[in-house]
Order: structure tokens, then C-alpha cells, then sequence
């Protein structure tokens, strides 16, 4: 039988080939045009990425490889007895293209449990930290301490063919998240439970055993955090996070300086840190009406008052999306389904009556409805994780699936480091009087 790397070759390097020849064949037609609102506006939908993994449609939300993620739901290898799809799914379809079966799983499974052991050096450098260095911290600089272990950059320094980037990339990119499990249960026993460790469980799958390192008893938790850990995997490469491993990874960065770089970006208040904030804004509110279910109607009064302090309702909106993400809608469907009288996710229900009906009476709100992160932070309180300056740590090592996945890509391309023209604002004023001229 062959193995991943072998699957991924046989994908990848043909395609390459095609698409070397292609870009010969057709590299002067235009994709698009760029206005200056887009220049300005952090070059917001502007198609200047290729991605393989994944892609974001405006009505149906993303696609892995052109399925969405009720599909997914439904295709995905589950464990043995469970309802929730594995994540090793979710990458080897991101990897290679094709929808895994049960064996293939359990082949990534075996993969990432023989790469899973973390130098002691990691662990020792992450006990020089503070105890309350925000876990991101913690994660991105734990990160960067495995590189000591990268084949890419050995394989460099020795030389190589650039056509065989690829390889060593792959077996960092299997290394790095065969790891982070470990890494991240570390960070979050160490930081909210007195640095009492709980040893990993090779029998595990991979979300599995990291909800056991968790220490989180339930054994529903366990299907949660198979959920968790597929649905955050991607979404498409012009996120934050997403682009930022692949800027870094274009440089001909290793794996781990890459990562390290995209959970930079993650850690963002306007990224992944807004499931921190949402769960936060929801605390506060019923601090502040002093009710631990607030009705309807006081809801709807705090969002307008959020709105009038100048302030955004956190997890509503998207750049993207016109519709509710269906990664709030799946989340949403599993507490129904295991908790319906969870006093938070009802509050989290009972917001989404309300929002959307005043966020869209904002004309400059394109869109009023919820992202995945006004549901996250509900479900794991739930299960006991009430510690949410943790939980971008969880959305980094769901979403190091899809941009490592796309670094294996990037460098079985051949793709050229990323170095866009950048212009002054007197060169904009001086190019819009000349337009202003020519067209008079």
C-alpha cells in the first residue's frame, strides 16, 4: 500500500508540471483590477493567492476541495462509535484531493502517533515563561523551539534541488502537527491547572488524545473536539493567518517559522482571538443586566448600546460570507443535540433571534450574521474550558491542518516568494490627478 507522501507525489508533481506550463501559456491574461478602495482596504477580495485546500463561497461558506462542511459531516471517517468527523480527514483531503476512507484515516492517525513525541528542550524552554504569558505566546514561541528539529532547513543547508523542496517540507508539516496536541495540552495545564500533566494515550486518535491531555472528563469532549478541530481547519488562503504561513513559507522558511507566523497573525483581535472576545461580551452582558438569561428584549437594548459605543458585536460578520457560517450553524446543532439547556448556548441562541435583525438595519454591515466564533466559546464553557484566553490556542492547531497542508503545496508548485509592488500616498494623489485629467 502506498503511504501519504507517496499519495501526495504522485498528486502534487504532475500538477506542478501542468501548471508551470500553463502559467508559460497563459501568464499575460488579467485576472482582475485593483481599486484604489482596495488598495487602501487591506487589498480585501482581491485575487492575488492560489490555494489548493480549500475556498470560501459567499452563499454556502467553505469548501474543502468543493465539499461544504454538511457534506462533510456526512462523508468524513468517523471513530469507531462516533458521530463527528475525524480531522486526519480532513487533511488528508486537503492533501491529496480525494475523500479518505477508514483505512486511509487511521494511516494518518499511526503517522502522526509515531512523530508525536516533543523534545524536552521545548517544554523546558516554556517553564522560563511566566505562568500568565497569554497561551498564543506560549504556542507561537513553543513552535519556533521545535525547529531545532527541522528536516527542510538541514536538507537546505546541505543543497538541493529546488524540484525536491517539497519532500523534507512534508516531513516537517507531519512532524509539526503530530505534535501540537502535546504543545497545546501542555499550555493548558500548565498555565490554568498548576502544571499538572496528564500523559498522552496512544491508543487516542489525534483530537481525541488531545482532549484527554486536556483533562476534560467528559467523554462527549472527545467528539467535540473532533468537531472543533475539522471545521476550524481552513478557510481558504486569504485569511490572516492563512497568508501570513504561506508569506513566510515563500521565503523558503521551514515549517515551524511559517506556523509560528501564521499563529502570530491568528492571535489578532480582529482573527481568531474574536472567539475569546465573543464569550467575553457575552459574560459582560449578563453581568451588566444582572441576569443569567436576559430576555429578548434586553438583548436587543445591549447591542444597540454596543453599537452606539462605537464598538462591534463580537462574532457577527464576515468579510466573506452572506450567509450564518455554517461552522456556527454545525457547532450549533451539536449542543442542541447534547446539551439543549446549557444556560450559555441559549443565550448564544437567543442572541442570534436578535442580531441579525439590528445589525442589519446598519447599512455599512454587509453582513449581520454569525461567524464560528459566536458559538465556540458557549460549547467548551460548557464542557468546563471556561479559561478563554485558550481558545485561539485550539483554532491554531485545528487551522495548522489547512495552511501546512498548503505548504506542501507551495513548495510542490514551485511557488516564487510573495513580493508585492507597494506605492506611496503621494504617488496614489498623483495618479489619481492624472486619471482625473485623462478622462476630462
Amino acid at each position: 500500500m502506498s503511504t501519504l507522501k507517496e499519495r501526495f507525489a504522485a498528486k502534487a508533481l504532475p500538477l506542478a508540471k501542468e501548471f508551470k506550463s500553463f502559467v508559460r501559456e497563459h501568464g499575460t491574461k488579467v485576472v482582475g483590477n485593483v481599486t484604489l478602495a482596495q488598495l487602501a482596504g487591506g487589498i480585501r477580495g482581491v485575487k492575488s493567492l492560489i490555494t489548493e485546500t480549500s475556498q470560501l463561497d459567499a452563499m454556502e461558506g467553505i469548501r474543502f476541495r468543493g465539499y461544504s462542511i454538511p457534506e462533510l459531516k456526512k462523508l468524513l471517517p468517523t471513530a469507531e462509535g462516533g458521530t463527528e468527523p475525524l480531522p486526519e480527514g480532513i487533511f488528508y483531503l486537503m492533501l491529496i484531493g480525494e475523500l479518505p476512507t477508514q483505512e486511509d484515516v487511521a494511516m494518518v492517525s499511526e503517522e502522526w502517533r509515531k512523530r508525536s513525541e516533543v523534545p524536552q528542550h521545548v517544554f523546558d524552554m516554556l517553564e522560563t515563561l511566566p505562568k500568565e504569558a497569554h497561551p498564543m505566546t506560549q504556542f507561537s514561541t513553543a513552535i519556533l523551539a521545535m525547529q531545532t528539529d527541522s528536516v527542510f532547513a538541514k536538507a537546505y543547508e546541505k543543497g538541493m534541488n529546488k524540484r525536491d523542496y517539497w519532500d523534507p517540507m512534508f516531513e516537517d508539516v507531519m512532524n509539526l502537527i503530530a505534535k501540537l496536541p502535546r504543545i497545546a495540552a501542555y499550555i493548558y495545564r500548565r498555565s490554568f491547572h498548576n502544571g499538572e500533566h496528564i500523559a498522552p494515550d496512544p491508543s487516542l486518535d489525534w483530537a481525541a488524545n488531545f482532549a484527554h491531555m486536556m483533562g476534560v472528563k467528559d467523554p462527549e469532549f472527545k467528539s467535540l473536539m473532533r468537531l472543533y478541530l475539522t471545521i476550524h481547519a481552513d478557510h481558504e488562503g486569504g485569511n490572516a493567518s492563512a497568508h501570513a504561513t504561506h508569506l513566510v513559507g515563500s521565503t523558503l522558511s521551514d515549517a515551524y517559522y511559517a506556523l509560528s507566523g501564521g499563529i502570530n497573525a491568528l492571535a489578532g483581535p480582529l482573527h481568531g482571538l474574536a472567539n475569546q472576545e465573543v464569550i467575553r461580551w457575552v459574560l459582560n452582558m449578563r453581568k451588566e443586566i444582572g441576569a443569567d438569561r436576559p430576555s429578548l428584549e434586553q438583548i436587543e437594548a445591549y447591542i444597540r448600546q454596543t453599537l452606539a459605543d462605537g464598538k462591534v458585536v463580537p462574532g457577527y460578520g464576515h468579510p466573506v460570507l452572506r450567509i450564518p457560517d455554517p461552522r456556527f450553524t454545525v457547532q450549533m446543532e451539536f449542543a442542541k443535540a447534547h446539551f439543549p439547556d446549557d444556560e450559555i448556548a441559549n443565550v448564544v441562541w437567543d442572541i442570534y433571534e436578535v442580531a441579525p435583525k439590528v445589525l442589519g438595519e446598519k447599512i455599512k454591515i454587509k453582513s449581520p450574521y454569525p461567524n464560528v466564533d459566536a458559538h465556540s466559546g458557549a460549547t467548551l464553557m460548557h464542557y468546563g474550558v471556561t479559561e478563554y484566553n485558550f481558545y485561539t490556542v485550539l483554532f491554531g492547531t485545528s487551522r495548522a491542518l489547512g495552511v501546512l497542508a498548503t505548504l506542501c503545496w507551495d513548495r510542490a508548485l514551485g511557488f516564487a516568494i510573495e513580493r508585492p509592488k507597494s506605492v506611496t500616498i503621494e504617488w496614489i494623489k498623483e495618479f489619481v490627478a492624472k486619471y482625473e485629467e485623462a478622462t476630462v
